[in-house]
């Protein structure tokens, strides 16, 4: 797939505190063993919704285990309390928010990552022989750019569309920006089962857990003529569609949760763009695949 560039917009989000990596560096000791290594995550999170999908896909239920964590964190610095333990042996005086998610070490107590990326990396590398390929050799360009254009032109562009404290000439032309990168999506689309390859891949858990942000997050803070112009892709919301009627993707949607966990943390106005439904996530996530 050929992804243009987009211009680098800041992230709000906090560098993860820690980075370590399965099977990467004999030094730390963190070797590939089933059952050795716990996720703990909360699908209502983006992030925690895509390890929970990457997880599903490769049949990790015996090789490792989930500890969900509650939709809304208890923390008053957005931290979950049931993780405080965890970064407090993982750090001397940690003093941040403990975050999720995060992929722990059982045999040490410990924290190995917070960083979303390289915990799918992981798992799909060290523990996916004889799964699904979710990273084929040769892709990994390919999914990074479907990250960045995901990152960049619908999270970010959504976000500033929707921002009540935006100039009307920014909103407008974040709202272009996300109109265009779906626009690509869409012609891409056309006549494609799946985003960057014959079969399912990280690219799709990606884009779909994007896109399940834009619909039930990111639409609340748009006007309606907005999120009209966002549904009118019918390629890419039938893609959506797919996706969510196979069990590794629909039965890991919490629609709850992420409308607990937003309402808890949004301090935006609500539009009119609230009442206009994209899709009917619920529904589509009861069929099979």
């Amino acid at each position: 797939m050929s992804v243009t560039p987009l211009a680098t917009v800041p992230s709000a989000q906090p560098a993860p505190a820690f980075r370590g990596r399965i099977g990467r560096d004999a030094r730390s000791g963190h070797y590939a063993v089933p059952r050795r290594y716990r996720l703990h995550l909360t699908p209502s999170c983006p992030n925690g919704l895509r390890i929970a999908v990457v997880h599903s896909l490769l049949g990790l239920d015996d090789v490792c285990p989930i500890t969900f964590l509650d939709a809304v964190p208890d923390g008053p610095d957005g931290g979950h309390s049931a993780l405080r333990p965890l970064y407090e042996a993982s750090a001397h005086r940690y003093a941040g928010p403990a975050a999720g998610p995060v992929l722990s070490d059982d045999w040490s107590g410990r924290i190995v990552s917070t960083h979303a990326p390289d915990v799918t990396r992981d798992l799909a590398q060290h523990f996916g022989s004889g799964r699904p390929a979710l990273y084929p050799c040769g892709a990994e360009s390919e999914i990074e750019a479907v990250e960045r254009l995901c990152r960049q032109g619908i999270e970010e562009a959504a976000q500033q569309a929707g921002a009540a404290v935006s100039e009307p000439a920014a909103q407008d032309a974040a709202l272009g920006r996300l109109l265009e990168t779906l626009g690509s999506l869409e012609r891409w689309l056309v006549g494609r089962e799946y985003l960057i390859r014959d079969q399912i891949t990280a690219a799709d858990v990606e884009l779909w857990v994007t896109l399940v942000q834009l619909d039930t997050v990111h639409r609340h803070h748009l006007d309606a003529d907005a999120v009209h112009r966002i549904a009118g892709h019918p390629a890419l919301w039938a893609y959506a569609r797919r996706l969510t009627a196979h069990p590794a993707f629909g039965s890991q949607l919490d629609l709850a949760g992420i409308a607990r966990r937003h309402h808890a943390r949004c301090r935006g106005l609500e539009a009119a763009g609230a009442a206009v439904q994209i899709l009917d996530w619920a529904a589509h996530a009861t069929r099979t695949s």
